[in-house]
């Protein structure tokens, strides 16, 4: 199925839901650098992402026919009668969350590198981190302070993705070291990012996860011992039976809300299933619809008033 690259795609009623596709989408690492790129350097062309990229032309391919299928990039001819592949509104309408993945990283895994570069709003000329606000009421909103609950098209088995929403991951130690690592190995595979979702719905202990999301115990495993060597879950109970612990996101896990639901309204703002929303969203009792603002000026922030400068 083809999505329109301008426009909500309207999904089967009973098949894979917004959470699916959003993952099925970005929850990839090459994927990731992809996007990284399109948004912040307007690269279009394979030649560029190549040198840009440690990535084969095989590999290359296949997300950017992926990215092409769900609307994201849009390939056209250049004069010279090479294939480019352009932004698509949907593709550039991800910038909050890619914003978001990479002011994560900055914050949270080590601070400036090479790889990494500070955002500048042009509104203040200052380099800012964004800052989650909530539309409705205008505060500034804590992770623990909206309230998560499936919506009429959610539940788990419709919010992972199928083999025709998804491609394979090739896995998140293959680039090395740089470009964003731990990023990756939180969000730049499919089930690392569903098991994120599900620690933010309340899943804690190992058989919760691997009983809602379907999962192989041995990949529930991987992924909660990632979690936990990257602070992103903290293990309580018997450190060496993972099926005995309990997990609870730190301060550092709860950091990624920020891109977790800029993520999930990108995907249930182009994804509509016909039942309604996967996930619906409460703070302080009126609907969440997330704005991030400028930590300077409190200007809310839009793609184009943003420019990236070298990490100091």
């Amino acid at each position: 199925m083809m999505h329109p690259p301008d426009r909500p795609s309207a999904l089967g009623a009973g098949g894979d839901n917004a959470i699916a596709y959003a993952i099925g989408t970005v929850a990839d690492e090459w994927t990731l650098l992809i996007l990284r790129h399109a948004l912040r350097d307007g690269t279009s062309r394979p030649a560029d992402w190549q040198r840009l990229l440690p990535i084969s032309n095989a590999v290359l391919l296949s997300r950017l026919r992926h990215l092409s299928d769900v609307g994201v990039l849009v390939p056209v001819g250049d004069r010279s009668g090479r294939r480019e592949f352009q932004l698509s509104p949907r593709g550039a309408a991800l910038w909050p969350f890619l914003l978001c993945v990479g002011a994560w990283e900055l914050t949270w895994a080590g601070g400036a590198r090479p790889d990494l570069t500070e955002m500048r709003h042009t509104g203040c000329g200052a380099v800012f981190t964004p800052v989650l606000v909530c539309r409705t009421c205008g505060v500034s909103v804590a992770p623990r302070e909206v309230a998560a609950e499936f919506g009429p098209s959610g539940s788990w088995p419709r919010s992972t993705p199928t083999a025709t929403s998804r491609r394979r991951s090739s896995g998140s130690t293959s680039l090395g070291g740089g470009f964003f690592p731990e990023s990756r190995a939180v969000v730049g595979n499919r089930w690392s990012a569903i098991m994120l979702a599900a620690a933010y719905l309340g899943a804690r202990r190992f058989p919760d996860f691997q009983r809602r999301l379907g999962v192989p115990a041995t990949v529930v495993a991987d992924r909660l011992r990632t979690f936990s060597e990257l602070g992103v879950l903290v293990p309580t109970g018997d450190p060496d039976r993972a099926t005995r612990s309990s997990y609870h996101l730190t301060d550092k896990g709860r950091a990624l809300f920020a891109a977790v639901v800029t993520g999930l309204e990108w995907g249930q703002r182009w994804f509509q299933a016909p039942e309604g929303p996967a996930v619906l969203l409460d703070h302080g009792g009126h609907r969440f619809e997330a704005v991030l603002v400028c930590s300077t000026c409190d200007e809310a922030l839009a793609g184009r008033s943003i420019e990236t400068v070298p990490a100091r």
